[in-house]
């Protein structure tokens, strides 16, 4: 299949699951909302719960019995997957780097990111929640239905992370060149950054200070696509090529940065 075909076929894929999401999760809220508290799942609460324990601007309370998000358990359980995920962020990042700056020394280093990529995507499809396949009481078609958005988006980006994990090996080893294939990891910046401005905890009594969270990591990963879309396609001329060289790299080194910033975040993520 020609690379442009492919090319237009993935992006059509990912404007679909975007499109998806957004469609899917207010609709998704108002249907849960109204479900018998006896069908909620365990880390859900009524509307009338919500309500009765709204906590106000400058407190958050303590979550219901019963419930997963917020509970002390589903914070140590979310905050040190976020950090794993982190840390291999980071490679990524210096990886990119250790590229940019081309040091010869530190060629095993390039192999950090595709390995970060696929470990991190393999953790996620499964351990990402404890509720979902294949570790908890859901199915895989549960898993996968939507009935949690949050849920269904961890599962995306670890198939995305382990897709484009492999597509950079392959093009580590040598098996792929064309700049569509390089172009995989920004993209999938660019589609993780827009998830994120939907990615949302549930009920969590910090939900808030979480999306605002979601939402700088959202805006760093959009940031680093386009920076480094910009540096690839950046129109090049004879008369300015030594600027325009500079320029790539100064962005290639943006690009690097803004990645490592987003796995600091992540290895420092707390949702107390």
């Amino acid at each position: 299949m020609p690379s442009t075909v492919l090319f237009t076929w993935l992006y059509r894929v990912f404007v679909g699951i975007l499109l998806i999401q957004g469609l899917w999760e207010p609709i998704h809220h108002e249907l849960h909302l109204g479900l018998p508290s006896a069908w909620a799942e365990p880390h859900s609460i009524s509307e009338e719960e919500t309500h009765h324990n709204h906590p106000s601007h400058h407190q958050v309370a303590a979550p219901p019995v019963g419930q997963w998000e917020g509970s002390p358990e589903g914070i140590a359980y979310s905050e040190f997957n976020h950090a794993l995920v982190g840390a291999g962020v980071i490679l990524v990042g210096l990886s990119e780097w250790q590229t940019a700056m081309g040091w010869q020394a530190f060629m095993w280093f390039r192999w950090l990111l595709p390995g970060s990529l696929i470990g991190s995507g393999i953790f996620l499809l499964i351990w990402s929640d404890h509720l979902a396949w294949p570790i908890g009481s859901w199915t895989l078609a549960e898993t996968l239905s939507g009935k949690d958005p949050e849920v269904l988006q961890h599962k995306i980006f670890g198939i995305l992370a382990l897709a484009v994990g492999l597509v950079e090996g392959f093009l580590r080893a040598g098996k792929l060149s064309h700049v569509f294939w390089r172009s995989l990891l920004p993209g999938f910046a660019l589609v993780g950054g827009l998830m994120l401005f939907r990615h949302m905890h549930g009920l969590h009594p910090s939900g808030h200070d979480i999306q605002t969270h979601h939402n700088i990591m959202g805006t760093l990963a959009l940031a680093g696509g386009v920076v480094w879309f910009a540096g690839e396609f950046i129109p090049r001329s004879h008369a300015a090529l030594q600027n325009t060289s500079h320029i790539q790299f100064a962005l290639k080194i943006l690009w690097a940065l803004l990645v490592i910033t987003i796995g600091v975040q992540l290895l420092f993520y707390s949702e107390s």
